[in-house]
């Protein structure tokens, strides 16, 4: 009686009388976790919902329609008319040399100055840090305001004029830069390039100091010289860092824009636009939202496989 009474006291599906695992609590646990999460995940989504995804599905979609930024007539659909349009613009084939040329100077440019900028401040030296803090002063400064800054400097009687002609005495005198068409582009490049020098150097300095420091000593005691050391050493170490360098300013190159509206308008004689600037100047200012979005959507695909070659190239290999 006593052993069949104790039996029948146990929780069922247990032999010693032992309480189940309480699994409620826990599952209730799991979805506070869950939406914890996923609340501090949806500003993030959100915004990418609103200023990527959602674009990129509009524009792919009015490229293909006759829309208009303010009409009284709903948008129909057109086809291909827009890229065959756009095959036969002289302005978009110039637009886009200028954007390529952009891009061909100032990545290996900015990429390098700031290499060299990195390798200078990661040396343990009084005032270092005043160095880093100087060459990182442009990049926390808007491009507009840096922009307007420059286009006043390249006046005909700007500072960089009265330089010149203060460094050559008197013999040389500089050019209107921005209205001239042969040196609009070169004085827009090298503004863009002192601009965002800084960011990457700052990212070539963190891959630096990743490098473990052993390698160095290994490479001292071999007696290696200090290209040996930067050539076997060094560059090998930055790999992943100068895969992520090489690729943020190609895109930064390829979507030139900012320094072209406030500076030359796309000008002199279009030798200064860009197809970023292009399609802003169609979709607003001409109010061609269609033809516009096949411009964007046309320079997406060239900007995406331009990426993933560069991705290509830069990978690490077995």
């Amino acid at each position: 009686m006593t052993s069949t009474s104790s039996l029948s006291s146990a929780q069922p599906g247990t032999a010693t009388g032992t309480p189940p695992p309480r699994r409620a609590p826990r599952r209730r646990a799991r979805r506070r976790e869950g939406l914890t999460a996923l609340g501090m995940v949806s500003p993030a989504v959100v915004l990418l919902l609103l200023f990527f995804v959602i674009p990129v599905v509009l524009a792919f979609a009015l490229a293909f329609t006759n829309a208009r930024l303010v009409s009284p007539t709903p948008a129909q659909f057109t086809g291909l008319q827009n890229f065959r349009t756009l095959l036969d613009d002289p302005l978009f084939f110039t637009s886009l040399r200028n954007t390529f040329y952009f891009a061909a100077v100032v990545v290996p440019v900015q990429g390098g100055l700031a290499l060299v900028l990195a390798l200078l401040v990661n040396a343990k030296v009084k005032g270092v840090n005043f160095f880093r803090t100087i060459y990182f002063v442009p990049v926390v400064t808007s491009m507009v305001v840096v922009s307007i800054l420059w286009a006043f400097l390249y006046q005909r009687t700007g500072l960089v004029n009265q330089l010149i002609s203060q460094l050559t005495f008197g013999h040389v005198q500089g050019p209107d830069w921005l209205n001239d068409p042969s040196t609009a582009m070169p004085a827009v490049i090298f503004m863009s390039v002192w601009q965002g020098v800084g960011f990457h150097m700052i990212i070539w300095l963190a891959g630096l100091q990743t490098i473990p420091r052993d390698l160095y000593e290994a490479a001292d005691i071999d007696g290696a010289t200090r290209w040996a050391r930067f050539r076997y050493v060094t560059w090998p170490g930055l790999r992943t860092t100068r895969t992520f360098v090489l690729i943020t300013i190609t895109i930064a190159a390829f979507s030139l824009f900012a320094q072209i509206s406030v500076m030359t308008q796309g000008g002199p004689l279009d030798s200064t636009t860009t197809v970023v600037y292009q399609a802003v100047q169609t979709g607003y200012a001409q109010q061609e939202t269609g033809y516009a979005s096949a411009i964007s959507l046309v320079f997406f695909v060239l900007v995406l496989a331009v990426s993933l070659v560069q991705r290509f190239l830069t990978r690490e290999k077995d």
